[in-house]
């Protein structure tokens, strides 16, 4: 499962000093460690004392320690530091509540491919604020700029500091470079193994499922289009679940049940989207590599709701659900259900698996919004799996140019 790692570095032993290195979701019993805030008490209680510095990193990112010693010497670890590379918003990203409205360039937040670092005292603080403050907002949607806003604290904390040794491309004097969210585990899972259910309603018909026509449906083998109507020309398949202008929990349990039945061709995963989610299906079938479909696997874009009050994670619907067969079946046969069918589906199936114990795996590479709403420098964007919506873009030419490989070989 892709985690984010902790290197705690302890600088007081620079000379033969080897770092604690901690994974975040062996941290604790609690699966919502992965959003950092929750377990900054526990971090502090642990080595605040010891170390000097908490550097996080992702699985892939490489790090050079004697250039990062170097680098994190610059820096008075009495103070209050929050070093990293700094992204930006280019315009006012839906994901980020609009804010800074004004003048996105202004708010600095890391790049979690890069790594970032706190210093002790700053870690201190927060640990302590952590157990006394109500966080301003019940969701966690995009982590590194959350925290940046948590650290920043309205202007009474430390910005951001820039540091250009930390690094995503790999250049003179990098202490940190980063590798790719999609790595090479073998040949991609064959087309035969993946069932896409597409998600649509009948005033879509005309308007989106074309899009999916025109971009990526020529990679799947296996796909359904479910609607609240039957309509041959897509062809579309009625599940007897009228549509619901929010939640869809009634179609996606229904789909569930479709799927695991002998109605569909048998597959190990299923992958459920929006009629407006743009994907690559080759992408993701080299991703899916790197997971074993005998497990209950649930993978896409992590969200949290209510995560520092001991609430779960859920996989964000739009940029697309990844289940394995087992996942299905589990959460089919543990009576899991949709409290209305028009609840948020992809919340409920967060809290199923949460009370299952299957654990909500995330891929930055999957996208809850288009790619406008993310920075441009960001690392994820570019072997990106997903993108959602089409407001105010031509969803083909987004397809084109972020998700189609130039190179495609006709796979398997």
């Amino acid at each position: 499962h892709t985690h984010t790692h902790i290197i705690k570095i302890q600088l007081f032993c620079v000379i033969q000093g080897v770092p604690v290195v901690l994974l975040l979701h062996e941290l604790s019993a609690y699966a919502g460690d992965w959003s950092i805030l929750p377990a900054l008490p526990h971090l502090s209680a642990t080595y605040g004392q010891s170390a000097s510095w908490f550097v996080f990193i992702e699985e892939e990112t490489r790090v050079t320690l004697s250039a990062l010693l170097q680098v994190l010497h610059r820096y008075r670890v009495h103070e209050e530091w929050f070093l990293g590379k700094r992204i930006h918003d280019n315009e006012a990203s839906i994901i980020h509540h609009y804010a800074f409205s004004e003048d996105p360039r202004s708010f600095g937040y890391p790049d979690p491919a890069a790594g970032w670092a706190l210093s002790v005292p700053l870690l201190q603080r927060l640990a302590e604020g952590i157990q006394h403050d109500h966080l301003k907002s019940d969701f966690t949607i995009d982590l590194k700029h959350e925290i940046a806003l948590y650290i920043w604290e309205e202007g009474n904390g430390p910005k951001l500091t820039a540091v250009p040794e930390f690094c995503t491309e790999p250049r003179d004097n990098c202490a940190t470079t980063f590798t790719t969210y999609l790595p090479n585990c073998g040949d991609p899972v064959s087309k035969k193994d993946v069932f896409v259910a597409v998600k649509t309603c009948q005033k879509f018909h005309l308007e989106r499922v074309p899009v999916v026509k025109a971009t990526w449906e020529k990679d799947a083998e296996h796909l359904e289009y479910y609607s609240d109507v039957t309509d041959a020309s897509v062809p579309t398949i009625s599940l007897g679940v009228p549509n619901t202008e929010r939640g869809h929990c009634g179609k996606t349990f229904a789909i569930f049940r479709r799927f695991l039945s002998d109605a569909v061709p048998k597959a190990d995963w299923l992958l459920i989207v929006d009629d407006d989610t743009l994907i690559s299906l080759p992408r993701l079938r080299r991703l899916l590599r790197c997971y074993d479909p005998k497990e209950a696997v649930s993978l896409g874009e992590r969200y949290g709701y209510n995560l520092v009050q001991s609430g779960y994670s859920y996989t964000t619907g739009g940029g697309g659900m990844v289940l394995s067969r087992v996942a299905v079946s589990r959460l089919v046969s543990s009576g899991c259900r949709c409290y209305s069918d028009d609840a948020p589906d992809d919340m409920v199936l967060g809290r199923c698996f949460t009370s299952l114990g299957v654990p909500i795996t995330h891929s930055p590479l999957f996208h809850q919004a288009r790619p406008d709403d993310y920075s441009e420098s960001l690392i994820s964007l570019q072997q990106a799996i997903s993108f959602h919506k089409h407001w105010n873009i031509d969803p083909v030419a987004v397809y084109k140019h972020w998700l189609q490989d130039t190179n495609q070989r006709d796979e398997l």
